[in-house]
């Protein structure tokens, strides 16, 4: 008999979340920055080992909305909450409980959610005595079925997470096929490995406020080359200017990480091409965030 979990992965933004997802499907299919907020909307991993199927949802941070778009953003982390079998919950290692943290393990509560406690980033941890007292404060808030200290980054325990993650499945048919990886249509991959790029290559505020389109994306005949034409939005003229560059250099570097990456995620030659244009506020604009498949 086969085995099954739908498991959303919430915390706070920057904590990891995408990073351990990618680590445990053993391949990138959620982009990864140190600026937080990274996550825009739900990704689902799939990861089917033997006779165990777990599907995971990566959400976006869960943090105080200040645009239409974090509020929607907000509420994939409620909706994920409410739909799953059980979450896996991310921390850092130290620092204090944050509110948001608070308000998530009242949602497990109310709930009654299996919450397995993964606490990341470790390996920054020059006192592991630090560790213990973090793990002693957490799980007086809530019971949870396993804590495990992780480094994403490393690859530090995560094997034990992944172990402790298949207690939770149950006998049931795999609603996947088994080598499913991902629901993200090859368009959205492609527009968030673009935004990844800006977020990497970009001053803190200026990438929050760009969104990726992809308009064209067409195989040749030939089967080995994909054509991709992109536009990345900004909201302000002065933004277009940072993006693009002097002499276009910034948006040549952005457009040639983002080919490279593609290139290893399609497995083919990428011919990309990029452009900039201004949408004023459109974080704002339920009919832009409509139309950038951000709802």
């Amino acid at each position: 008999m086969t085995k099954s979990a739908f498991i959303a992965i919430v915390g706070c933004p920057n904590v990891g979340k995408s990073s351990i997802l990618n680590r445990l499907l053993g391949t990138k299919i959620a982009i990864v920055s140190d600026k937080p907020q990274t996550t825009r909307t739900k990704i689902m991993g799939v990861l089917t080992e033997g006779d165990t199927q777990l599907v995971f949802t990566d959400t976006p941070g869960f943090h105080r909305p200040r645009t239409k778009l974090g509020e929607k953003m907000v509420q994939a982390v409620s909706d994920s909450v409410s739909g799953v079998d059980a979450c896996l919950f991310v921390i850092e290692p130290e620092g204090e409980i944050r509110t948001a943290e608070l308000e998530l393990i009242e949602k497990f509560k109310k709930q009654k959610m299996p919450v397995i406690l993964a606490i990341n980033k470790v390996d920054t941890l020059p006192d592991k005595e630090v560790l213990m007292a973090r793990i002693a404060e957490v799980t007086q808030l809530y019971d949870f079925e396993a804590v495990v200290p992780v480094s994403a980054l490393r690859g530090i325990n995560m094997n034990a997470l992944l172990d402790e993650l298949k207690q939770l499945a149950e006998e049931s048919v795999f609603f996947f096929p088994e080598d499913t990886l991902t629901d993200q249509p090859e368009r959205v991959i492609a527009a968030e490995i673009i935004r990844e790029k800006l977020l990497r290559n970009l001053d803190r505020e200026i990438p929050h406020g760009t969104a990726v389109a992809i308009e064209k994306m067409h195989e040749r005949d030939t089967g080995d080359i994909i054509d991709i034409e992109a536009t990345i939005y900004c909201e302000k003229e002065s933004h277009k200017g940072i993006i693009i560059g002097k002499n276009g250099e910034m948006l040549k570097r952005v457009s040639t990480r983002a080919r490279e990456d593609m290139e290893k995620f399609f497995m083919c030659k990428i011919n990309l091409r990029c452009w900039v244009k201004v949408k004023e506020g459109w974080r704002n604009r339920e009919g832009l965030i409509h139309n950038f498949g951000l709802d």
